[in-house]
């Protein structure tokens, strides 16, 4: 993980599958600060292409990283606004 961002809160989805990371990932992002960043934790691969699809589509997130660790996948994102 990069030394460039901290964690500001987790979410958990795994054993969820398509929509319901992207899904209760926006709902996360909806309560936080801007500038805070939220932690995903996923264990569908298609999460990778999802949640960067939807970050590139929204307005006020960033992605900042993703990371796949096995089975896990791990992504970051960052509110803007």
């Amino acid at each position: 993980m990069s030394t460039e961002y901290t964690v500001t809160e987790t979410l958990d989805v795994s054993g969820e599958s398509c929509p319901m990371p992207v899904v209760k990932t926006k709902g996360a992002v909806d309560d936080l600060s801007e500038g805070d960043v939220l932690e995903v934790l996923a264990t569908d691969s298609g999460s990778l292409s999802d949640i960067s699809g939807w970050a590139e589509t929204t307005d006020g997130v960033e992605l900042l990283d993703q990371e796949e660790d096995g089975d896990e996948y791990r992504h970051y994102v960052r509110t803007t606004a």
